[in-house]
């Protein structure tokens, strides 16, 4: 079993693509029979890295576990992406023996701030308190919040 971040994922793999071991980072990647890739979709993917995880979707299709976890459902997929084609060849080879769980509710941190009264609750017509934008994820450059 491995665990990463998918910021992380798509660093480690612009990295490896840079320096021309992108083939040895995916075998390496394909090895573990379960990889979890938390966090995918809190920020986009720029072209370039999600055509990097495509190859890795690739890569394991029918051959180990992927365990992703994501706050985007999936037909909100093809922004996150940000090509359509190749969300939809993610998305095909993800969910063809896959198990969707979808959970709704308040994040949990979020809960416990607004029970102890550290936080308001958000505006019915405005967004959460102490939302951030940020940048897409591009190969492996560090995240700044845009505002």
């Amino acid at each position: 079993m491995q665990f990463t971040t998918a910021t992380t994922l798509v660093a480690g793999l612009a990295k490896a693509h840079g320096e021309r071991r992108l083939d040895e980072k995916l075998l390496a990647l394909a090895k573990p029979k379960l990889l979890i890739i938390d966090e995918l979709g809190y920020l986009p993917l720029e072209p370039d890295a999600a055509h990097l995880f495509f190859q890795l979707v690739s890569r394991r299709y029918e051959t180990g576990a992927m365990l992703i976890t994501s706050n985007r459902s999936v037909a909100e997929c093809g922004t996150v992406f940000a090509d359509p084609v190749v969300a939809t060849a993610i998305l095909d080879r993800l969910l063809h023996h896959s198990h969707v769980l979808t959970i709704r509710g308040d994040s949990y941190r979020l809960r416990a701030k607004r029970k102890s009264g550290l936080i308001k609750a958000p505006a019915a017509d405005g967004p959460p308190v102490g939302s951030a934008s940020l940048r897409p994820v591009s190969g492996g450059a560090d995240l700044q919040p845009t505002s």
